[in-house]
């Protein structure tokens, strides 16, 4: 019973503070977009608008709930549970520090592959069910690109699995701070590059944002959607960006440590915990995917499917078969 209450009690820790990251991820969102444009932001609610991620779950909240007339009512009901479950599901195999994870699976890397797979047929449910052309379209759109860019995503993926000969989480970060630059980014360099741009397709965001594109599909498989379930198709987003910053510093930047020849120099960073460096990692990740939607213009759909199999997945290939070479002659 003790154990079962512990869990519990853990999980909810962990919810809680992933869904607070995600509430300001938001603000933070609009805060730098509008200093990119030369404005403020949302400056109304609270101090500089702190509250504005508050009052617009209340507002979005309070909204009515439409569900279009011609809609196959529960499978368009169910979809944004859906999106949201698979995603969230996720956080129970990260390890936020040595000690300090829910589950620690022996294939916490192929669990989150195979979640991430699964959460996107919500979007295709969602565009099917709302029986709209634009929604259909955005659902299309969805599958086509996870598809194209999963492979991508996996193979820059199974280069730290070879290099690190395991598929759990925590081996792969403990595995990379034994190397000589303590992360796998530098020796992976291509990997990592893969694995940054297939992250921004994999979770929908721009210049990827092609299942959404308001300036062509209203908003995708998002435009019959009201009230609080539009507001859980925005919760799995964001979460999956989360998920996505998780195993980015996980697999290519060392999770919660830092390289050996730095604590060599300035040994007391040693006495910083492990979530520190973690929460750091993870907060350049997300600023990054804010910076790349401040700047760059969304790509045609040809443009994102071209870059995906003739761009993307060949260099996967060859980077795999660097490691390979590279772990053959270590031997």
């Amino acid at each position: 019973m003790m154990d079962f209450l512990f869990i519990f009690i853990k999980t909810a820790v962990v919810l809680s503070i992933v869904l607070f990251h995600v509430a300001y991820t938001t603000y933070a969102e609009r805060k730098i977009i509008g200093r990119a444009q030369a404005r403020m932001g949302p400056m109304e609610v609270g101090p500089h608008g702190l509250l504005q991620p508050i009052a617009d779950f209340i507002k979005i909240f309070f909204k009515e709930d439409i569900v279009p007339a011609n809609a196959e009512r529960f499978i368009f009901k169910i979809a944004p549970i859906i999106v949201l479950v698979f995603t969230l599901v996720n956080l129970s195999v990260i390890p936020f520090d040595r000690n300090f994870m829910l589950a620690d699976l022996n294939i916490g890397l192929l669990f989150i592959l195979a979640m991430a797979s699964l959460s996107v047929y919500g979007i295709i449910l969602a565009g099917w069910s709302s029986n709209s052309k634009y929604s259909f379209l955005g659902g299309i759109r969805s599958a086509s690109q996870v598809l194209s860019y999963e492979i991508a995503l996996g193979l820059a993926l199974a280069g730290v699995v070879l290099q690190a000969g395991s598929l759990n989480l925590r081996d792969i970060v403990l595995s990379q701070h034994e190397t000589v630059f303590g992360v796998y980014a530098i020796p992976q360099i291509i990997g990592f590059v893969v694995f940054v741009i297939a992250a921004f397709a994999e979770t929908n965001r721009a210049p990827f944002d092609l299942p959404e594109a308001e300036t062509e599909l209203v908003a995708g498989y998002l435009t019959e959607y009201s009230a609080f379930r539009y507001a859980l198709f925005f919760l799995g987003e964001y979460v999956a960006m989360y998920v996505m910053a998780f195993l980015c510093a996980i697999c290519f930047l060392g999770g919660w440590t830092i390289p050996k020849f730095i604590t060599e120099i300035l040994p007391f960073l040693e006495k910083v915990p492990g979530i520190i460096w973690f929460a750091i990692k993870v907060y350049v990740f997300i600023f990054l995917y804010i910076w790349v939607r401040a700047t760059l213009p969304r790509y045609r759909f040809d443009q994102l499917l071209l870059i995906g199999w003739k761009v993307l997945i060949p260099l996967g290939i060859l980077n795999l078969l660097i490691i390979a070479f590279i772990k053959r002659l270590s031997l």
